[in-house]
């Protein structure tokens, strides 16, 4: 039987940690460093690859995305020796997608030729608003006039380059955002990625907002008017939603996030690092330790990770709806029913149908529109006993 993993294909994170400043709304495993031996880490991250590669031997690989962090910071030369080990380790897709994430304040055109020259095929770029006060109040270190010099530098040099942006930002309005919106997708190549500001615990907005002083964020009508807006516009302007918060034109979907929601086997290379690897007929969640000198320390080892844990075909099946019903195209009910043993409920599938939040066309699941702006409850409809 064709192991599960396949239906999703197999791709490389490589978590780069490091970034020029922290952003209050981040959560990622990001870190501020005065001084960076590069050399150290493309040692470790070679030493990575190859024990990643022993473990996945044959696989062809579909997609690399460099995260962070900011790896725009990584030196050009480290990630030409990466990709060429990548190159070196692993039978690769004749359209392998090279991604790499830039921040418009640690970019020039010397380093994004480097990296293009490197192997580097598509770069994605943490805009997050085309105004200065706002971006001021993001914690950003780019002004909309550094970002947009840097945009274009990006589009002159890489053929697909992605962006992305924030909205519901403090105090703003439909109206704005619309504004914003337009010119955002005015300018855009193929992709762009559009995220409503969430406030998550154990960062600066988190703190702010838990002793009231996070003002002027969008109430859950307006929040709404904000996503079906986007929705709206984006198709209007040809660049339709694939995924709940990811626009495309036709065929430039991120390939290597596409692995993620169509729950396919990703290797996790890096700081805090999480992948998805399938060995002898089991699914294993894996986890990098996130401290950056911990993980570097290790690396010499080969002792990267905290212990894997084994996924139950349950836990699997969860995983399975949870991804891919973020996507446009729906999930498989077969495939969900082959990992889980036996499929939803009819009842609550009629049940989610009756009220427009879902759509089924022959074996395929779907979420409607409407469906999109209340997902989780969808979700934990479905997956509820």
């Amino acid at each position: 039987m064709t192991e599960d993993w396949r239906q999703g294909g197999f791709g490389l994170y490589i978590h780069w940690p490091f970034c020029e400043a922290k952003c209050p709304y981040c959560d990622f495993n990001s870190h501020v460093s005065r001084t960076i031996d590069q050399q150290a880490w493309r040692d470790a991250y070679l030493l990575e690859l190859e024990r990643g590669a022993a473990e996945t031997k044959g696989r062809v690989l579909n997609a690399v995305f460099f995260g962070g962090g900011t790896p725009s910071l990584m030196d050009p030369e480290i990630v030409a020796d990466v990709i060429a080990a990548i190159y070196r380790l692993w039978p690769v897709a004749n359209d392998l997608e090279i991604t790499l994430e830039a921040n418009p304040g640690s970019v020039e055109a010397g380093r994004f030729k480097g990296f293009r020259d490197a192997g580097v095929n598509r770069v994605s770029m943490g805009i997050q608003a085309l105004n200065d006060t706002d971006l001021r109040k993001l914690g950003r270190i780019h002004n909309t006039t550094e970002a947009l010099a840097a945009f274009d530098i990006a589009r002159s040099t890489f053929d697909r380059v992605s962006f992305d942006l924030i909205y519901g930002r403090q105090n703003q309005t439909l109206s704005e955002w619309k504004t914003e919106l337009k010119q955002a997708l005015s300018l855009a190549i193929d992709h762009i990625s559009l995220y409503q500001l969430t406030i998550e615990q154990g960062t600066a907005f988190g703190d702010r907002y838990a002793v009231g002083k996070l003002r002027g964020l969008p109430d859950d009508d307006l929040g709404a008017d904000m996503y079906a807006a986007t929705q709206e516009i984006c198709d209007q302007m040809g660049m339709p939603s694939y995924e709940v918060s990811n626009h495309a034109r036709d065929s430039a979907q991120s390939r290597h996030n596409l692995i993620y929601w169509r729950y396919g086997d990703y290797l996790g290379i890096g700081p805090g690092a999480h992948g998805r690897l399938t060995k002898g007929g089991d699914r294993f969640a894996t986890e990098c330790f996130s401290n950056p000198k911990r993980w570097l320390d290790a690396a010499v080892s080969g002792s990267t990770e905290k212990p894997r844990e084994q996924l139950a075909k349950s836990d699997q099946a969860s995983e399975f709806l949870m991804m891919g019903l973020r996507l446009k195209e729906g999930v498989d009910l077969k495939r969900y029913e082959a990992l889980a043993g036996s499929p939803l409920s009819a009842k609550k599938i009629i049940r989610m149908q009756d009220i427009g939040m879902i759509s089924i066309s022959g074996d395929r699941l779907t979420v409607t529109n409407q469906g999109f702006m209340v997902l989780n409850a969808i979700l934990e409809e479905l997956l509820s006993d």
